[in-house]
């Protein structure tokens, strides 16, 4: 069975150029009061216009993953780090004990429409820092893994046992869900439309498969998914800046099951 939910576009942040939504995979899941599901505790859709400057703010606790799909974002830290996240690299932030930033958009720089990915991590006060590095190239048809747990194959990692995937699909193109025994894969649709099990979602919009259920996914157009399988037993910390959830209840819109 597939849970989806849809794109919600009033209450979200607007601030100047920047422009957020929070999307909860806990809340398709039924009966499911936490608003996040295991570790992952939210998805940030951001929109930066053009010159548009994020000044210095601190993080804690939770494992935040920039993800980049065209146009370019621009970190700076008060470590000296200055660094370029955009289609071919990924950064991923690990808050722990704290960790501040900044983030601009150059006047130069296309507008930039990102998502940013909140993990809860396994334990509290964690070392901080930051990874950022060149992503493997998309392969036609391809899930490309993005991040997961220490100790996996993958790029990057996070704290705790989640893992990201995404891919580019032609009109037509067929793939399976990532998944896993005993977890549950949680996908986002961030260009164009897919078919699964009967059901449509379009740009924005997104699905839950429950307890590694297997799940074929059909673009109906060219289309750009991430999609995520998460331990839902897995041991959380919660009380990240966005785990906790006070900060997403007051700053963004939600997107609820139908």
């Amino acid at each position: 069975m597939i849970e989806k939910a849809v794109r919600v576009t009033e209450n979200a942040i607007e601030s100047g150029g920047f422009i957020a939504r929070a999307y909860l995979p806990g809340h398709l899941k039924p009966g499911h009061a936490d608003h996040g599901l295991g570790p992952l505790a939210a998805i940030m859709e951001s929109f930066l216009a053009p010159g548009t400057h994020i000044k210095l703010h601190e993080h804690v606790q939770d494992e935040i993953i920039s993800w980049v799909p065209a146009g370019c974002m621009r970190h700076d830290d008060p470590n000296g780090e200055h660094l370029v996240v955009d289609a071919g690299h990924l950064m991923v932030m690990n808050a722990g004990r704290g960790f501040q930033h900044e983030e601009r958009v150059l006047a130069s720089d296309p507008p930039l429409r990102m998502l940013q990915i909140f993990v809860r991590p396994h334990a509290p006060d964690l070392e901080p820092g930051i990874h950022f590095g060149p992503l493997p190239a998309h392969e036609d048809g391809t899930w490309r893994l993005l991040f997961g747990p220490p100790g996996s194959i993958a790029p990057f990692h996070v704290r705790n046992r989640v893992t990201c995937h995404d891919i580019r699909l032609d009109a037509g193109e067929e793939v399976a869900l990532p998944k896993e025994s005993r977890c549950d894969t949680y996908f986002f649709v961030f260009e164009g439309g897919i078919e699964a099990e009967g059901t449509r979602f379009c740009e924005g919009e997104t699905g839950l498969c429950l307890s590694g259920d297997a799940t074929t996914i059909r673009a109906s157009q060219p289309s750009l998914v991430v999609a995520f399988v998460i331990d839902p037993e897995a041991e959380i910390y919660r009380g990240g800046t966005i785990g906790d959830g006070e900060t997403v209840q007051r700053m963004a819109a939600i997107a609820q099951p139908r």
